[in-house]
């Protein structure tokens, strides 16, 4: 799968693509419903699958003090997609004039520079000006512009649409469980392991940090996790995921103990997999009662990950 970075970079073996265009934040069930109907129909049309996606998401630069959390960052959405089967993905820059574009104007750019043979969007869409390019405009319109639109309904989940918002909402009150019927896998955060204060191994805890690379954070808490990316196994570990109110933190930071494990682990990337919450994130009036709850949490992550 490659990464075009603007459509100055398509080249023509990405033109007369099918294409699913959309934010695709967290790649839910009801992402891959369209991933899946965008392959489909490149299939049958013999024609390159290619996914258009912006950064930064449209509701960060509309809303730039109250964006929505973020399920996923670039680079693990990046990962997600590279065993889906498309051929591409052209990332456009969300900038003003992007957002100011009539539903005429944006389909005009999708067919000059795409050469677009299809598209593929759900139910919800809406794009441009006022969001002037929905789904019905999109199917009004697209013949006169030489290409056919396929809309894909709701995908349901016992009774619950799955979308992003769903999922965050579930992330935040800590239904791991419902976040992981909505994903179609557990959800996990991915990062490259940085240097931090290190208090964590003068506590007994060294930790794998990650700085998470997103306005806001989907979730909160101390989670009993597995550990992607030390060896061919998941390594069972207990994580706090927060801004470590009892150390004067403020940027928030995922910090990782992986049971057992003895190494240096600063820039390699890992996978966090949330397997179960265990509780928030605490203040606590000195060290001492701090190190007492970090021997209780990596008790109850153990018992949960050896269930």
């Amino acid at each position: 799968m490659e990464l075009v970075r603007g459509p100055r970079n398509l080249r023509e073996r990405h033109l007369g693509c099918v294409a699913t265009l959309g934010t695709f934040d967290g790649l839910h069930l009801g992402h891959q419903a369209l991933i899946q109907e965008t392959l489909e129909s490149a299939r049958r049309l013999s024609r390159p699958a290619l996914m258009v996606s912006f950064e930064p998401m449209p509701r960060e630069f509309l809303q730039p003090h109250a964006p929505p959390a973020r399920l996923t960052n670039f680079r693990e959405r990046w990962r997600l997609l590279q065993g889906s089967g498309l051929d591409a993905l052209l990332l456009l820059r969300f900038t003003e004039s992007l957002r100011s574009m009539s539903g005429a104007e944006f389909l005009g750019l999708l067919r000059e520079r795409l050469g677009l043979q299809a598209l593929v969007v759900g139910y919800d869409f809406r794009f441009g000006r006022e969001g002037e390019a929905s789904a019905e405009f999109l199917q009004s319109m697209a013949p006169s512009h030489g290409f056919t639109v396929h809309v894909v309904p709701p995908v349901r989940v016992s009774g619950e649409r799955a979308s992003s918002s769903a999922v965050r909402s579930a992330l935040a009150v800590g239904e791991l469980a419902g976040a992981q019927v909505l994903l179609g896998r557990r959800y996990a955060m991915r990062g490259r392991v940085v240097r931090g204060q290190q208090l964590g191994r003068e506590l007994g805890y060294p930790t794998a940090n990650m700085r998470l690379r997103r306005i806001r954070i989907p979730l909160g808490g101390i989670f009993a996790v597995r550990v992607h990316g030390i060896g061919d196994d998941a390594l069972p570990g207990v994580a706090s995921l927060g801004t470590r109110p009892t150390v004067g933190g403020a940027e928030p930071l995922l910090e990782t103990h992986v049971f057992d494990f003895k190494g240096d682990l600063y820039g390699r990337e890992l996978e966090i997999e949330f397997v179960a919450r265990i509780r928030d994130e605490l203040r606590f009036d000195d060290l001492d009662a701090l190190v007492a709850q970090m021997h209780r949490d990596a008790r109850e992550a153990r018992d949960i990950l050896a269930a």
